[in-house]
């Protein structure tokens, strides 16, 4: 398990990117499946510095458990209804952010906690390259 305090700040985002892609690399995670994290991942912090109530700070924590990675994306906002986001017109600069998380995780789940901030959870079910030292994880 991974899990960082991190500042508020755009430069953030590459910190906890490459320290998570590190990890699941040294475990022989497929680079598809790596990618795939590394965007979901980018999302998920980018729309807590664009969008969380004012703070210093925010958590991101991920666990690896035998098949699935889980990331966790804790602000101290109030938190959003997710099912009231419009989808963003074609060609629009932003707003895609909920749809790339929902098209590449394989589980999205959005928790809203009014005085401990808002959660993202996002999951992803892992492959392993053939060898790969993170095979030992996984539970059948």
């Amino acid at each position: 398990m991974i899990a960082l305090r991190l500042p508020r700040d755009a430069a953030s985002v590459p910190l906890v990117r490459q320290l998570l892609d590190g990890t699941l690399r040294s475990l022989g995670v497929e680079p598809q499946i790596r990618d795939d994290i590394e965007l979901i991942l980018t999302e998920a912090c980018s729309n807590v510095i664009k969008h969380a109530a004012p703070s210093d700070d925010y958590r991101v924590s991920a666990t690896v458990y035998g098949h699935t990675c889980t990331i966790k994306v804790v602000d101290t906002g109030g938190g959003f209804d997710a099912r009231k986001i419009v989808d963003p017109e074609p060609g629009a600069d932003h707003g895609r952010g909920l749809q790339i998380m929902r098209a590449l995780a394989d589980e999205v789940r959005f928790i809203n906690r009014r005085t401990h901030g808002a959660v993202v959870c996002l999951e992803k079910r892992l492959r392993y390259v053939p060898g790969a030292a993170g095979q030992h994880l996984l539970t059948t």
